[in-house]
């Protein structure tokens, strides 16, 4: 079955481990399907549910730009865009936000858990985040959607809010139901000084989280820091998910090196971290340095990134305005598009 395939990443600037492995190098393997239509978006809009200095926003969207194509995403294969750039995001989000309903976005545990206790000074815009996600999606008639377990209630709110526009605009099947995506070999990435929090660029110690651009010295140093406790390797897995911070390690060496972490397990049991993290810090390194060292060359060109950009949203545009159309003559609404 062909997969058309939709997914984004925030622009958050240099970007971690944890968005490496848990999203882009899984674009990259889509990619390389050539069943898949791929289509990859910096989601902007998502960006400003926090105030953004304006700067350093075009900064970060180049630069997760730069992520993107250093990682392997081929503009030629793949529709690589900015979701501000193509005006339909928006339309879809508002449209589809007067066919949600409260009571299902109040159930979204990622708006709790990033309001915290005082929703009340929380962005009407953090709320409804999950309707513009929906927009994005359905716009482009995605049949998949790569995913984190975070993401996945997102996805089912997606599913709804399709099913109730087709319902109750009597249009069945006009949006789709979009199945996820998930990369059996990419757990969540955990802090490397807190193995029960996710890595996170808004951790205060840099010492927490692998960033991307990175440079070899860093790396190294920054897992041979990382949490452990003081005892070896387990065989069983049973026993690494009692000790998070060494699951956390182990499950990185297995991502990287695209192995089970039973596997890892076999090869390593009863070794101290003394020994495995050196061998995890090489692996880092390979795969990273090139990506960073293609990254700080594409900064340099940000007429290239541009570009790039420029003419993704043109090929994005031409998916998403005919739906957007046709959704406004399903609603009654006049319009006039390019």
């Amino acid at each position: 079955m062909n997969k058309k395939i939709f997914s984004g990443v925030q622009p958050t600037g240099n970007l971690h481990l944890g968005n490496y492995l848990g999203a882009i190098k899984n674009f990259v393997q889509l990619q390389n399907d050539k069943r898949n239509q791929c289509i990859y978006c910096v989601v902007d809009l998502h960006s400003i549910t926090v105030k953004q200095d304006a700067n350093i926003l075009k900064k970060n969207i180049r630069e997760t730009t730069a992520a993107f194509i250093a990682s392997g995403l081929d503009p030629e294969k793949s529709i690589i865009f900015n979701q501000s750039a193509v005006t339909a995001h928006a339309e879809g989000a508002w449209i589809l936000g007067c066919v949600s309903r409260m009571g299902w976005l109040s159930r979204m545990t990622q708006f709790k858990e990033k309001a915290g206790k005082d929703k009340e000074k929380a962005s009407v815009g953090l709320y409804v985040y999950p309707v513009l996600m929906a927009a994005d999606i359905l716009l482009y008639d995605a049949t998949h959607v790569p995913v984190g377990e975070d993401q996945k209630q997102h996805l089912e709110l997606t599913k709804d809010i399709a099913q109730k526009f087709n319902n109750d605009f009597s249009v069945p099947n006009f949006f789709p139901s979009p199945e996820p995506i998930f990369e059996l070999t990419a757990p969540r990435i955990m802090s490397l000084r807190d193995g029960a929090k996710k890595m996170s660029k808004s951790d205060s110690s840099d010492m927490s989280r692998i960033n991307i651009q990175d440079d070899s010295d860093l790396i190294a140093l920054k897992i041979r820091k990382s949490k452990t406790d003081q005892e070896p390797i387990p065989e069983e897995l049973i026993d690494l998910e009692k000790r998070p911070e060494a699951n956390n390690l182990i499950n990185i060496y297995a991502s990287m090196s695209h192995s089970k972490v039973e596997d890892v397990l076999r090869n390593f049991s009863g070794k101290p971290f003394s020994y495995f993290k050196p061998l995890l810090a090489d692996i880092l390194i390979s795969e990273l340095e090139p990506i960073s060292k293609k990254i700080s060359e594409l900064l340099k060109e940000p007429d290239v990134i541009d570009k790039i950009l420029n003419e993704g949203a043109l090929s994005a545009k031409k998916i998403s305005g005919p739906i957007i159309k046709s959704t406004y003559d399903i609603l009654g609404l006049n319009t006039i598009l390019e």
